[in-house]
């Protein structure tokens, strides 16, 4: 009993102290841009859009994927299940609560995070051990700036974008597949989903994707300047990004999911 109580609590040391260095390094990042000048915007540029075109447009294939399967099962399931209870006027509702505000930005990060958070972790765990990052550093180049905070920036960018365009595709594409096995005039289909999303969905949408994407290249970029010059502790950083990453996303959107839907039935 002793044991496992004193492994417990070495546990949560731990994990107290990840996150105080991870906040501490996200502030380090965001700090060092603030003091760069116009003229050395240009490297911080280059980085951010080759991170938008990696993690946004490259990931377009598999988010279509995902998002035409998961919009069919939900579609086919409201129509059919709904037709039963004679109640498909609040098919919008239900689409809108499980495709955009939960499905939507959880799916898009789990994407995200199996294909960039880590590249992110093994792209800069390798600069590491290359000694690249200290070669920075010796040459007064600041690698928080240059090398983190672009990255954290285009990270968020397009996960953004992708979640809007998971949206688009689940709920459009999943009603062209679904039609085919249980018609519903797109007249109607388009009227339920105008009446049941409002205002509040799309900020909640945007708030979850921008911190979701937030939480992941901040946890992979953190991982991966964690290595310490060793070539094996690469993938170890990889791993931890996927998990850490995993498990924070998911805190975060169910911490928020149950604080909203608690705070809707006071």
């Amino acid at each position: 009993m002793i044991t496992l109580a004193d492994n417990l609590g070495k546990s949560t040391l731990n994990l107290c102290r990840d996150f105080v260095a991870l906040v501490v390094f996200i502030y380090l990042s965001i700090r060092s841009v603030l003091k760069l000048r116009f003229r050395n915007l240009k490297p911080i540029l280059y980085t951010l859009t080759s991170q938008i075109y990696f993690t946004g447009v490259m990931a377009i294939p598999l988010i279509s994927f995902i998002a035409l399967a998961t919009g069919s099962v939900v579609v086919i399931q409201s129509t059919a299940q709904l037709s039963l209870l004679g109640s498909k006027e609040i098919m919008g509702n239900i689409l809108v609560m499980t495709i955009i505000r939960e499905l939507g930005p959880i799916l898009t990060a789990m994407v995200v995070i199996a294909r960039s958070g880590t590249a992110v972790a093994t792209e800069l765990g390798t600069m590491q051990t290359n000694h690249e990052i200290e070669a920075l550093r010796t040459m007064s180049i600041e690698p928080l700036s240059y090398v983190v905070f672009p990255r954290i920036l285009g990270g968020v960018i397009s996960i953004l974008c992708l979640a809007f365009y998971f949206n688009f595709v689940a709920l459009i594409g999943g009603y062209v597949v679904a039609n085919q096995l249980n018609p519903v005039s797109i007249s109607f289909y388009t009227e339920v989903l105008a009446q049941a999303i409002s205002a509040d969905d799309f900020m909640l949408s945007l708030f979850k994707n921008a911190t979701s994407g937030f939480i992941i290249f901040s946890i992979a970029s953190f991982e991966g300047l964690k290595v310490s010059g060793a070539p094996h502790e690469v993938p170890i950083a990889s791993t931890k990004s996927v998990v850490h990453g995993i498990m924070a996303v998911v805190a975060f959107n169910l911490t928020l999911s149950i604080y909203i839907y608690a705070k809707a039935l006071t």
